[in-house]
């Protein structure tokens, strides 16, 4: 009988108290960096990290299949596979920033079941089983969680990764646009928007960019919050590289403005 899930979010969390531990243990000590051929940096911390994921996994779930953003995809001999970011915001963790987090999703058939992002440097987690609603864990409490009741982008706070990668991808004029329609807007990157989103600080995140384990793990949670998430010409999607995540009730507002790039031949 299949997993359910509520016992593969155990699992998950049961993981992410074992790694958080090894994660901060870096991020305050020495660390060894290299950059991979697109230029992104990987850490001692993500390769130990991943590496103590795939084991649990292996141990316990031997016919599911795992893609890690450091060493790529295992097959399962079933329909179920894990997803994780060991360490996403990289870039963050070896600067001393600690807004940074380990992502990990489940999916069956393609469907997202479970997930975890946890970020020890803040203190906070965050998690959502399929159906059973979202939650945040702070100082080891844990509450539920919904996006805002905010409806339209002129009272909304508008949070996107960095301006140079919508350029690239021809959405600057559409990231200018959405902004100075928006009540306020901030540049928080990775993981931390979309749970701003997830929470109700924020009405929704833009970016472009980030591959299926940076976007897993908080497509479920921020769906289960009460929110949506898509590509940027509005297919649902937590595949990437273009992401559009909000409270659902800005999303169209926002896909009118984006969309009509992503239409261009």
């Amino acid at each position: 009988m299949p997993e359910s899930a509520s016992h593969l979010l155990s699992f998950a969390h049961g993981m992410a108290d074992e790694t958080d531990p090894i994660a901060l243990g870096h991020f305050s000590g020495k660390l060894t960096i290299t950059a991979k051929p697109d230029r992104t940096l990987v850490t001692q911390a993500d390769t130990q990290v991943e590496t103590l994921l795939r084991e649990r996994i292996a141990q316990a779930f031997p016919s599911h299949g795992i893609l890690g953003e450091e060493y790529g995809s295992e097959p399962g001999d079933g329909d179920s596979r894990w997803i994780i970011d060991p360490i996403d915001g990289t870039h963050n963790f070896v600067r001393g920033i600690p807004v940074w987090a380990t992502l990990i999703a489940v999916e069956r058939s393609g469907e997202l079941l479970a997930a975890v992002v946890s970020a020890p440097a803040l203190g906070l987690r965050w998690a959502a089983a399929r159906g059973e609603g979202a939650a945040t864990r702070v100082a080891g409490r844990e509450r539920p969680i919904h996006v805002s009741a905010v409806a339209g982008l002129g009272e909304a706070q508008l949070v996107f990764s960095g301006l140079r990668t919508m350029e690239a991808a021809g959405y600057g004029a559409a990231l200018r646009d959405a902004v100075s329609r928006a009540w306020r807007d901030r540049g928080f990157g990775d993981f931390w928007g979309y749970m701003l989103v997830a929470q109700g600080s924020a009405e929704a995140m833009i970016e472009y960019g980030p591959r299926v384990w940076d976007l897993a793990a908080p497509a479920l949670i921020i769906e289960e919050a009460g929110g949506r998430t898509s590509d940027l010409a509005g297919t649902p999607s937590h595949l990437g590289p273009g992401a559009l995540a909000s409270n659902g009730l800005v999303h169209d507002e926002l896909l009118r403005i984006f969309g009509a790039v992503s239409a261009r031949p």
